[in-house]
């Protein structure tokens, strides 16, 4: 996720933090200790309430990365490659390939929130423990708001919704039954965006009567549903490119450029005359060296693009996603998702760039199979249509 920097590691599996997790965790340790322990144990010094509301916010982290970790690590003992995990304003996510059969996908959907309902309970029942053996009511404050937190999450991530977890429950759940993933996966969107929809409906209702904590829930519902909404779509793109193979998908021959001409040649000799806004970029020997944007190209200060060279504000080629023309798309496609790289796809054979696979390509995939036409049609040529950039 961009914005997110490498905070640590957990049994080898990187963790990172998105800038807006120290927002989170203030926000929660001023409510923890402005309202939770006041009203819990008040008459309290205000420093006491500052310091527990700190360490509580901190140990929610903590819990969210238990949820990460446990969703990572049984991916692994599944076998399924896992990138890293990330923590974030809403929660969290942890990168992974897709998982080959519905038992794993299920057994990885479904330990997070696991993991949640057991943290919750234990906690909950230390703070019993704590409460009957000792009288320090800010500890146990703590350790049952922690607990609750916990529960919460663990039953909030088995709503039958993408792209929580309970969504890839119910995805895992009609794959096996099924023996369709693809349909699974629509299923899983649908079920996102009618659960997205309710929630941002009923958050903006709270928040209407006064209840600021209405603006959380729409939010967390406008999330749901909008990436809900993008699976659904994915699912479909699976469908349509199934069997499908990179050369009967690419275009050809691809509009390149030279990676060694400055900037300010480049833009009025190449990028102005190509009528794309990413260009593959080619070395003095002819072999692809990366991809460029031409926006990033016009971006450059004018007093520097007499000196800077493309290939120096181009994506290189170790970003780019790269695929063999005899390998099947959807595989092509399953590390685009899981992976840094993006589309353009760069069909490199032999150490040369054979074609081009672009959005407008996939799109023309999804609707030659929505209108039930032959899958054998040639490829569009350069120029009928634009290409997104690079991710």
């Amino acid at each position: 996720m961009k914005g997110s920097i490498r905070i640590g590691s957990v049994r080898g599996v990187v963790l990172r933090a998105h800038w807006s997790v120290p927002l989170l965790m203030l926000l929660f340790a001023y409510a923890l200790a402005s309202r939770t322990l006041p009203g819990y144990a008040p008459g309290l010094a205000a420093a006491v309430y500052a310091v527990a509301g700190v360490l509580g916010a901190l140990l929610l982290l903590a819990s969210l990365v238990v949820h990460e970790a446990a969703h990572a690590l049984t991916a692994r003992r599944a076998g399924i490659p896992v990138r890293d995990m990330t923590l974030w304003a809403l929660g969290g996510m942890t990168r992974m390939n897709r998982p080959a059969t519905a038992r794993a996908a299920f057994v990885v959907a479904v330990s997070g929130p696991l993991a949640s309902l057991v943290l919750g309970g234990a906690l909950l029942g230390t703070a019993a423990m704590v409460d009957a053996a000792l009288t320090w009511p800010i500890p146990v404050a703590v350790l049952l708001w922690l607990g609750a937190t916990n529960v919460m999450l663990g039953v909030f991530n088995l709503l039958p919704a993408a792209p929580l977890d309970g969504g890839r429950v119910l995805q895992a759940a009609l794959w096996w039954r099924t023996g369709d993933r693809d349909r699974g996966e629509r299923a899983a969107g649908r079920s996102g965006q009618i659960v997205g929809t309710a929630l941002a409906v009923v958050g903006w209702l709270a928040l209407l009567r006064g209840v600021a904590s209405g603006l959380w829930l729409a939010l967390i519902g406008l999330f749901v549903m909008v990436i809900a909404s993008a699976e659904r779509r994915w699912a479909e793109v699976g469908t349509a490119v199934r069997g499908v193979r990179v050369a009967e998908a690419m275009t050809t021959p691809v509009v390149t450029g030279p990676d060694w001409l400055t900037v300010d040649r480049f833009l009025p000799e190449v990028a102005a005359h190509a009528g794309h806004s990413v260009l593959p970029l080619l070395d003095f020997e002819g072999r692809p060296s990366g991809v460029v944007q031409v926006r990033r190209l016009a971006a450059v200060p004018s007093g520097r693009r007499e000196s800077l060279r493309v290939r120096d504000v181009a994506t290189p080629m170790s970003r780019c996603t790269v695929a063999a023309p005899d390998e099947q798309l959807e595989r092509v496609l399953d590390r685009v998702a899981s992976e840094d790289g993006g589309l353009p796809i760069l069909v490199v054979d032999g150490g040369r760039l054979g074609g081009i696979i672009t959005a407008h390509d996939i799109g023309r995939l999804v609707e030659r199979h929505r209108t039930g036409a032959a899958c054998d049609a040639p490829p569009h040529r350069p120029g009928t249509g634009e290409w997104g950039p690079s991710a």
